[in-house]
């Protein structure tokens, strides 16, 4: 029930009585002791919300009406027409046991329909793009959190901060490609909180490293740099080797950034030779890399240094790209057109670019729309 509005409504309230009830006893009243005020229902609805028919302020109470209830209610009219400071009922016990409930149910089927929720979400997100997936992440990070919260240690309390950190994880990288910077900052933030809570140190690792590509967007450049460095260290016996090849490649792309080729380029090599026959690891963090994926990275830090060879590597690359990854391919077909302007090929680097800003318009990447800005610079 709603706090009352004002003391008249508080005082019948405490008298146990409907406004129809109250209307009808002060008419009773009215009879008995020879008063001649009158009080409808509609006439007592608004005095006690203490505002006009149109919600405009109450004008002057009749004095026969303002009589009636102060007999009735044993306070003047002015004290009867202020705003109650009435506390609403504390909920809050009812409500926590509540929630602590709602976690206890958590078991594997629930667990199973939160991480396929996730990846219908990623599924959207790597098609359409963060402007149609962002919001229905939010909320589920939203919801996960909440549970997560209420939870009691235990395998199921693990399991749900790993979750949130993956959920926390993908946000970041949806509201980076949204120009959302700062908010993709906190979301990383939230993903490493979340991942300290699991019982898996790869996913604190992974968050951590994601966290990089913000600095990267921002100028930043050594800090991610060395960000990603002890992130490969802690992985060295933390990690699959799936999420060290990951690693390897995200810090050759950083070292690229930060314009050491030659580091870049054995980076990358380690990549390669840590990559595993599986593409994904169902135990650990969710990360994409294939040897398609890997050639995109190199290809990238490749066109970086304007070097010929990065053609060849991303045009094969893109040939072999899954068009499902609709972000991915706005990416490569970007770094493409610098590759063929570092050969002078004009009229390859305006096709790869008229592509890319339709891709990025249909995504509604704010993120490959500068580095298309960047590229059709003089």
């Amino acid at each position: 029930m709603r706090p009352p509005r004002t003391v008249l409504e508080e005082k019948i309230r405490e008298r146990r009585q409907t406004l129809e009830e109250f209307a009808e006893y002060a008419e009773q009243f009215a009879r008995e002791h020879n008063e001649p005020g009158t009080l409808g229902v509609r006439h007592l609805q608004r005095l006690a919300s203490g505002r006009g028919p149109k919600g405009q302020p109450l004008g002057p109470v009749r004095p026969a009406t303002a009589r009636l209830l102060e007999r009735i209610l044993g306070l003047s009219i002015d004290e009867l027409l202020a705003p109650s400071s009435a506390e609403p009922p504390d909920d809050s016990a009812a409500e926590l046991r509540q929630m602590i409930h709602a976690s206890r149910r958590v078991d594997g089927a629930v667990l199973g329909l939160l991480r396929e929720q996730l990846t219908a979400i990623r599924r959207l997100d790597r098609q359409l793009g963060a402007v149609i997936a962002y919001d229905e992440v939010c909320a589920k990070t939203n919801q996960v959190g909440r549970l997560l919260t209420h939870s009691l240690p235990g395998k199921p309390r693990e399991q749900l901060a790993a979750l949130l950190s993956e959920l926390h994880t993908l946000a970041g990288w949806q509201a980076l490609d949204l120009g959302k910077t700062i908010e993709s900052w906190q979301h990383y933030e939230q993903a490493k909180q979340a991942a300290r809570e699991s019982s898996t140190g790869a996913f604190e690792v992974h968050t951590a490293a994601e966290q990089a590509f913000v600095l990267l967007d921002i100028g930043e450049t050594k800090a991610a740099v060395e960000l990603l460095a002890t992130a490969r260290r802690r992985a060295e016996s933390t990690c699959s080797r799936l999420l060290k090849s990951w690693l390897a490649a995200a810090h050759g792309e950083a070292l690229a950034a930060h314009n050491r080729r030659d580091d870049s380029l054995r980076a990358f090599d380690t990549a390669v030779e840590l990559l595993p026959a599986e593409s994904s690891d169902p135990e650990g963090p969710y990360v994409v890399l294939d040897s398609i994926h890997l050639a995109r990275w190199r290809g990238h830090a490749l066109a970086r240094f304007a070097d010929p060879e990065a053609v060849d590597v991303l045009s094969t690359a893109l040939e072999g790209l899954d068009a499902s990854f609709t972000r991915a391919e706005t990416a490569l077909r970007v770094d493409l057109a610098n590759a063929f302007a570092a050969i002078g090929e004009r009229e390859a680097v305006k096709i790869q670019i008229d592509r890319a800003e339709r891709l990025a318009s249909t995504i509604g990447s704010v993120r490959q729309k500068q580095r298309i800005r960047a590229s059709r610079a003089p």
